[in-house]
């Protein structure tokens, strides 16, 4: 069992990876998530701040705003979010509103990930009404290598 729970983790991140891509190929920062529900892909999305020229299109919240209005309710108990980066702060808030019940995400994110490694929005001191769980690490070599090339083509151009 806890081996089928782990590729169904690494298949999942592979999905989130695949929508990171396609915001890599819009020069969009890569960062790719799906929510899985019923163990099924439910909503894909990436990064469309460029794109759309508004701050708030992080991946995370583009994928939280499909999946409400897929379900027609703001809750999302039943739903995993694969994301390839550690969620900032307005993405980990956004997480626990809207009720996820697991977040598990690539690579590490010390700048500014609000979920463990800067802050950990998801453990104040108060507490929220509900309580997400998370994992870190996942696929990560592959989540930081699309992150780095990113940032490295970004810095070439003229």
């Amino acid at each position: 069992m806890k081996e089928k729970i782990a590729q169904d983790k690494i298949k999942y991140m592979k999905e989130a990876l695949k929508e990171a891509h396609k915001a890599y190929a819009l020069n969009e920062c890569p960062i790719g998530v799906v929510i899985v529900k019923d163990d099924k892909v439910f909503v894909r999305a990436h990064n469309l701040k460029l794109t759309k020229g508004n701050c708030l299109k992080h991946a995370e919240i583009v994928a939280i705003d499909k999946a409400c209005k897929k379900l027609g309710d703001w809750r999302l108990n039943d739903c995993d979010m694969y994301v390839t980066l550690e969620p900032c702060t307005m993405c980990a808030g956004a997480i626990v509103q809207s009720r996820i019940r697991n977040l598990y995400f690539g690579a590490y994110e010390p700048k500014s990930g609000a979920v463990c490694s800067c802050n950990n929005i998801f453990d104040v001191k108060n507490g929220h009404n509900h309580k997400v769980e998370f994992e870190g690490g996942i696929l990560e070599e592959e989540c930081s290598n699309l992150m780095t090339s990113f940032f490295e083509r970004l810095r070439l151009k003229p």
